[in-house]
């Protein structure tokens, strides 16, 4: 597949701060993509850079194979939908959708009507008049409709309850296969997004600890529960990503897939061995402040 965009490098520094910090990574054409993190870890701060929203301190951006400041070329084939979404305050539902059309080359304005209905939207109600979850639908709206080759959403959906935003994931995962795009999600609802993200992008402190397939990542991390004697015996020589001791059990998350051996022993030592998932996984990976450096999954 093709890189659509490429990072090199990428560095954005505040009063001596590095809020981004030599990140390099590549987003292929066609995939869903997860950029994960904490509240502050420097996610929004990439996408502004890949929308030429703000310039790096240092590094190397590229979307479409040119560098997107000022140029209208990349910048139309590209939706970038945030959580803090700013519209023209006098403008109505309806006012922002038609803008659309001039602003978004690939628009689907049927599809755009058919969401309204989905969402619920009332088209004639001013923007201020909007409800947080209202605004929320527009966004995701916006972006499911732009059918840009290139759309990212920021966390546009938090003000959406539990249904709206299970219907925001149906809806994206049924036009995707119709029209395939690269897609971005940067949330912290990991396990909502899980099933539907085909690659993950793991930024914490401004630093790149995770980039890897989904496909890849699932299944390599299991935590071993039992007496705590036993379950270090298990997991001896064995690279734990966190522990959690209880009385005289220990619960022993580590980094790893489980061969058919591996869980005879487990058994043998009346240890029980759950699955983490990919919330957990991340969780676990950027408590670890002492030691942040990329993972390698094998």
């Amino acid at each position: 597949m093709k890189n659509i965009v490429e990072v090199k490098g990428l560095t954005k520094t505040y009063g001596g701060v590095n809020a981004v910090d030599d990140v390099s990574f590549t987003m292929e054409s066609g995939k869903i993509y997860g950029l994960l993190g904490r509240n502050g870890a420097g996610k929004t701060t990439i996408m502004h850079m890949l929308t030429a929203q703000m310039f790096p301190t240092s590094g190397k951006v590229h979307v479409f194979g040119e560098t997107p400041y000022e140029n209208n070329r990349v910048l139309s084939q590209v939706c970038f939908i945030k959580e803090s979404q700013k519209y023209p305050d006098h403008f109505r539902v309806s006012d922002v959708l038609e803008l659309c059309h001039v602003i978004f080359p690939n628009w689907d304005q049927q599809f755009a009507d058919q969401l309204v209905n989905d969402f619920r939207l009332p088209l004639k109600r001013g923007i201020k008049k909007l409800s947080r979850g209202m605004l929320s639908s527009l966004g995701v709206i916006i972006g499911l409709a732009s059918r840009a080759p290139l759309t990212m959403f920021d966390e546009p959906y938090l003000g959406l309850d539990a249904v709206a935003r299970e219907l925001f994931y149906d809806r994206l995962i049924e036009d995707y296969a119709e029209h395939p795009r690269t897609i971005v999600l940067s949330t912290h609802l990991i396990d909502e997004v899980s099933r539907i993200l085909e690659h993950i992008i793991v930024i914490d402190s401004g630093k790149l600890i995770l980039n890897k397939d989904a496909d890849t990542i699932r299944g390599q991390a299991y935590s071993a529960i039992g007496q705590a004697e036993k379950v270090e015996s298990f997991i001896s020589g064995q690279e734990t990503i966190d522990r959690k001791p209880f009385g005289g059990l220990l619960s022993a998350t580590v980094l790893g897939s489980l061969d058919p051996e591996r869980r005879k022993q487990a058994e043998l030592l009346g240890l029980e061995l759950t699955p983490v998932s990919l919330q957990q996984l991340i969780v676990h990976l950027t408590k670890q402040k002492s030691d942040l450096r990329a993972v390698d999954f094998r």
